[in-house]
């Protein structure tokens, strides 16, 4: 029998909160039990598994993530815009290192297939600030890469600890967003020939 007041949305959000404060891999079926002060067994009523948990986790955090994406970028275009995204995502990140990091996961087509449209808004959140760039396909895809590959790599190396120069991260990340601003704005279209 399942422990009153226990709910998957509850588990959920409790081994979010412990991603955030121990980290994700340190987020177990076993820990999450004890922080309910239950044995593990309880939690499977409601849990298939340590994977189902992650993808429940990865999911809201996702979730999470593309909601404060989506309200900064409103009614922005242009240098607003991606700088609004950029910050969006780098602040969600710092305040939640652990649900970032569980955002990384790779999922299974069957998992794909549950977050199609969770997936669907993050790409569209993404295009739409492109295109104010005059970016359309195969371009919106490959710049959409580049500023995913930006934005990780410049907040995992920030959570690492790995930028000891004494310049301030945030006039660096500024400077980063001005140049990619500039990159955009003369972006190479996919029909110019390459050197």
């Amino acid at each position: 029998m399942a422990r009153a007041g226990l709910t998957v949305a509850r588990l959920v959000e409790a081994a979010a909160e412990m991603a955030d404060e121990v980290g994700f891999d340190k987020v177990t079926v076993s820990a999450l039990a004890r922080r309910f002060g239950v044995k593990d067994a309880s939690l499977y009523s409601h849990l298939k598994n340590l994977r189902d948990l992650r993808v429940r986790v990865a999911r809201l955090a996702s979730e999470e993530m593309t909601d404060r994406i989506g309200t900064a970028v409103a009614g922005r275009a242009g240098k607003d815009a991606l700088v609004a995204f950029a910050d969006a995502y780098r602040d969600y990140a710092l305040e939640h290192p652990g649900r970032y990091a569980v955002t990384q996961l790779r999922f299974t087509p069957e998992e794909l297939a549950d977050s199609a449209d969770l997936l669907r808004r993050n790409v569209d959140l993404t295009h739409g600030m492109l295109r104010a760039y005059g970016l359309t396909e195969p371009d919106l895809t490959d710049a959409g890469r580049l500023l995913r590959s930006a934005f990780h790599g410049y907040t995992h190396l920030e959570l690492s600890g790995a930028f000891n120069h004494p310049r301030a991260v945030q006039e660096s990340w500024s400077r980063s967003l001005d140049a990619l601003h500039a990159l955009l704005e003369h972006w190479p279209t996919h029909s110019e020939k390459r050197d």
